[in-house]
């Protein structure tokens, strides 16, 4: 059948990626430390601007896991000038909307706001930033809320697996054992006083960074950030490489058992790298293959060929240590074991052989493809050079990320392959009904099972 008038007869493929170049950026530094980075970009009347502080939830100390995310969510709940309800009024007045949160590598605190009203905004700003109230009423209330949603997490498959994967991957002395908000535990004993000393010991100039992009002039940008910051104090200035010392040492499978769960949760790997590693750009296209694209090993034989669920994926959470690596999917219980052994296939066929020409250069087009995308609004732009300073990566990385990525050969996958996956030395964690798959999962003989029971509490009730 010739096809209709104005129809196309073939199927569009995706076409070269265009040149493209990062916007320019100022950078300079206050006396006291504080780095000021500016991207100008005309046009752009919506202005983003953040403060970065290069500390995070894996820099406090154990007994008091949760005070840093607790403490940057409370920045927005008063200052010592104006309380909850006041602070709010005064951005909405601007025009602004707020907000502050936190990581394991860095504290954030940010806004967006029209061209014309910047200069009162960052004066909001560094109120939030420098002097902050942490009121006993709002600390109780964000605590609460804390404690509910670890029930809800441990009530929730996908969460649940999580937590129990990085709780099998980490050592007792790494922080990455641990939710970044904290457990139960931690978190029910948190006060102002716990708030106020994390604010003291983390936020500083020495440790953060001013970023603001938009539609803005880089000398007047300079001059705020002076008046505003130019005596700020405080904060330690040291950050080191979080503990991220692996517990996987042999390969082994542990089941959270949820009896009558009629899908199980997936999680199959170990500790990875960290962002500042070199090969970066080829663990990055690499992942693509693996377990990133849509059409990539993963989803062509977990979903595609075996339809077994509807995606599976891996790759590698970069952080300042070494984040986790997994693969990880959810699927129906009477799959749970074919779908580890399709899991163990790829990832062992990933270092057997380099991959195709078509699979490098999918993976390569697709993530010098999206770079520009990326960037169209001030804000992601301001996110990145965030980025960049938390991880205390080279000024001009977005500059040559294109190059680097198209510069990845296919023996480059191969090795960073063999070099970062491993399957032989993974944790396969799995949350399910271990009554259902546990025969079959014993007979398949992937390593030693240890299984935890694990009934989820309800929303509501006692932590």
């Amino acid at each position: 059948m010739s096809p209709r008038p104005g129809m196309v007869s073939e199927r569009p493929i995706p076409g070269e990626p265009r040149p493209y170049e990062f916007p320019a950026t100022v950078r300079a530094t206050l006396p006291n430390g504080l780095r000021v980075i500016v991207t100008p970009m005309a046009g752009r009347e919506l202005i983003a601007a953040s403060l970065a502080v290069r500390a995070g939830a894996a820099d406090e100390p154990a007994a008091i896991a949760g005070a840093t995310v607790l403490a940057a969510r409370g920045l927005t709940e008063g200052t010592e000038v104006r309380d909850a309800i006041a602070l709010t009024e005064a951005f909405e007045r601007l025009g602004a909307s707020m907000h502050a949160e936190a990581g394991w590598d860095a504290i954030s605190a940010g806004l967006d706001v029209p061209a014309s009203r910047l200069e009162p905004a960052l004066e909001l700003l560094a109120e939030v930033i420098r002097r902050p109230s942490f009121p006993l009423s709002e600390v109780e209330r964000l605590r609460d809320e804390r404690l509910n949603d670890l029930i809800q997490a441990k009530a929730d498959p996908r969460r649940r697996a999580d937590e129990a994967f990085v709780s099998s991957i980490y050592a007792p002395s790494s922080p990455y054992r641990r939710p970044a908000g904290g457990t139960a535990e931690t978190v029910s004993r948190l006060t102002s006083a716990d708030l106020r000393a994390i604010h003291a010991s983390a936020y500083g100039p020495a440790a953060a960074a001013l970023v603001v992009a938009g539609d803005v002039d880089p000398d007047a940008v300079l001059a705020i950030a002076s008046r505003l910051f130019g005596d700020w104090t405080g904060g330690s200035g040291t950050v080191t490489a979080p503990d991220s010392t692996s517990a996987v040492d042999n390969r082994f499978v542990r089941v959270v058992h949820r009896p009558g769960a009629v899908q199980s949760e997936i999680r199959i790997g170990h500790p990875g790298i960290a962002r500042r590693h070199p090969d970066y750009h080829a663990v990055s296209v690499m992942s693509m293959i693996l377990g990133g694209l849509f059409n990539s090993r993963l989803m062509s034989n977990l979903r595609e060929a075996k339809g077994y669920t509807y995606g599976a994926h891996a790759g590698f959470d970069l952080r300042r240590g070494a984040g986790p690596f997994s693969a990880r999917a959810a699927v129906n219980t009477e799959v749970t074991v074919p779908s580890i052994r399709e899991f163990l296939l790829e990832l062992g066929r990933i270092r057997e052989a380099p991959p195709t020409e078509d699979e490098l250069r999918a993976a390569r087009n697709y993530l010098v493809g999206v770079f520009p995308l990326r960037f169209e609004t001030p804000g992601p732009v301001a996110g990145w050079l965030g980025g960049l300073f938390i991880h205390d990566l080279p000024d001009d990385e977005p500059l040559h990320y294109r190059s680097a990525i198209e510069a990845v050969t296919a023996d480059d996958v191969l090795r960073v392959a063999r070099e970062h996956v491993h399957p032989e030395r993974s944790a396969i964690v799995l949350v399910g009904d271990h009554d259902k798959f546990g025969a079959d999962l014993e007979a398949a003989g992937f390593a030693a099972v240890d299984v935890v029971s694990d009934e989820p509490e309800a929303p509501g009730q006692d932590a």
